[in-house]
């Protein structure tokens, strides 16, 4: 009987760590792909900025969100233009288009919503870092970004960067008024 229970306890030490080794795994790989997302609509938002322009302005960057939420109409346009030969059975590649379709939505309603996060390239300051970033995964914690909603004119620092946004705001203000006194 103690042999088994040995036995008993040693296999399930052992799935157990087996179990946290692949749940550790997973949550790396979860990581990685939400990173690799994050990137890739980082350095979409780069391949769009104008090298000749020094500043955005809100609506600058309402713009090229507009352009970011239209990316995949071409790709729904070749879709479309598939499904529509005679002959065939069925809808090809319905799968890709619902992802594509779901994620317009999602996007679309962040924007006209709550705001949707977007490098911050209306602070100068924080655009030429973005500007100079290379598409590392690694450096993406030195890109500040920023909530852009469509609904007026609010658009907000995220949590991460806020602190420091104010801070370097609040420093501007600051030399200004002092410039001024003198």
């Amino acid at each position: 009987n103690v042999f088994r229970t040995a036995t008993v306890t040693f296999y399930a030490f052992t799935s157990v760590n087996g179990i946290c080794v692949k749940i550790t795994s997973r949550l790396k790989g979860e990581k990685a792909q939400r990173l690799n997302l994050i990137g890739e609509k980082l350095l979409w938002f780069q391949s769009q900025l104008d090298p000749d322009k020094s500043e955005y302005t809100k609506q600058d960057a309402c713009n090229i969100i507009e352009r970011y939420l239209h990316r995949f109409d071409g790709e729904l346009e070749q879709i479309e233009l598939a499904n529509s030969i005679k002959g065939r059975q069925g809808r090809q590649h319905g799968s890709r288009e619902a992802i594509i379709k779901q994620t317009m939505e999602r996007e679309r309603a962040q924007y006209e919503g709550n705001g949707f996060e977007i490098p911050d390239i209306i602070n100068s300051k924080h655009l030429k870092i973005f500007r100079e970033w290379t598409g590392d995964l690694k450096k993406l914690p030195n890109i500040k970004m920023r909530k852009v909603s469509a609904k007026g004119s609010d658009s907000t620092v995220s949590a991460v960067s806020q602190d420091k946004h104010m801070e370097e705001e609040n420093k501007e203000d600051a030399s200004r008024n002092s410039d001024t006194d003198l």
